[in-house]
């Protein structure tokens, strides 16, 4: 699983299928390690005749962290005002996944984002047109401010503080806490698979003051809509009936404002990647691709 240099820092990926099959870019979400695109998804596409690549968004897993950078003060940014100089932007990270494809050869791919990887794909699609071949937008959203917040669970899931106590059993077990509150009604993951899930990411890699980073990017970013009006690739924009998180409206907001997006709505999905949903995601993505050929 290598390192390759890309605008500056370095990426760590995973390269699935032959080289020369047409290229799918998984873009994850927030603080979320290039695991949470399970592995399951990935050999799905790969039999469907592409080539697929997962990385680590910067600071993030295994790629470059921003050590020494400063933590954005997220409730100010939250209440509006001059923003405060972030260390990087989601713009930084759209050039991250092209610096990406520059490094690996190649000329154009499909762009499939989740969650805060959607706001990043989008970006992709709408300032790198000639790299895009399409667009999967998977639970995420316009950034428009006048759309329905996260429910309070889903909120307190995603700024409630760590634990005092970061060992690994104690982590493992507030990512559980978090996830259960956005997690999929209608599939439901196992608890013993949940602790694996997430004990694997903290030996992989533990590192909040990425997050905070992250997080800062994306709120910081604002209204997308005039980008996304832009966008010229086919675009499916995939999205959970019962996310508490990016509410279902988020994501409709995001397909009525590509030019002619299609809105495929997942009864009984919230935000995240339940197994069970793997050909529904595949499907997705497949039909924007083939569009996009």
């Amino acid at each position: 699983m290598p390192r390759i240099n890309a605008n500056a820092i370095q990426l760590h990926y995973e390269s699935f299928g032959a080289a020369s099959a047409p290229a799918i870019l998984l873009i994850m979400g927030l603080g979320a390690q290039l695991t949470r695109w399970n592995i399951e998804i990935c050999d799905l596409l790969v039999a469907r005749g592409f080539r697929v690549v997962r990385f680590d968004n910067r600071d993030c897993g295994l790629s470059t962290l921003c050590d020494g950078m400063p933590l954005p003060d997220i409730s100010a940014i939250l209440r509006g005002g001059l923003l405060p100089a972030l260390p990087y932007t989601l713009e930084t990270m759209a050039a991250d996944s092209i610096g990406l494809l520059d490094a690996l050869e190649i000329e154009q791919a499909h762009i499939v984002g989740a969650s805060m990887g959607g706001a990043i794909a989008q970006i992709v699609a709408a300032h790198y047109p000639e790299r895009t071949l399409s667009l999967t937008s998977i639970m995420s959203s316009s950034g428009n401010p006048l759309l329905p917040l996260p429910t309070p669970a889903a909120t307190t899931a995603l700024l409630a503080p760590l634990p005092a106590t970061r060992d690994r059993a104690s982590i493992v077990a507030d990512a559980i806490a978090r996830h259960r509150p956005v997690a999929s009604p209608d599939y439901p993951t196992p608890l013993h698979c949940l602790q694996k899930m997430f004990g694997d990411e903290y030996d992989r890699s533990f590192y909040p003051q990425g997050v905070a980073r992250q997080l800062g990017a994306l709120i910081a970013h604002g209204d997308r809509r005039p980008l996304l009006r832009s966008i010229t690739c086919p675009t499916v924009v995939l999205h959970g009936r019962s996310d508490p998180l990016i509410q279902l409206a988020c994501g409709e907001d995001v397909a009525s404002n590509v030019p002619n997006a299609e809105m495929r709505v997942i009864e009984g999905m919230g935000h995240d990647f339940p197994v069970p949903l793997t050909t529904t995601f595949a499907d997705a993505i497949c039909a924007a691709a083939q569009s996009g050929r």
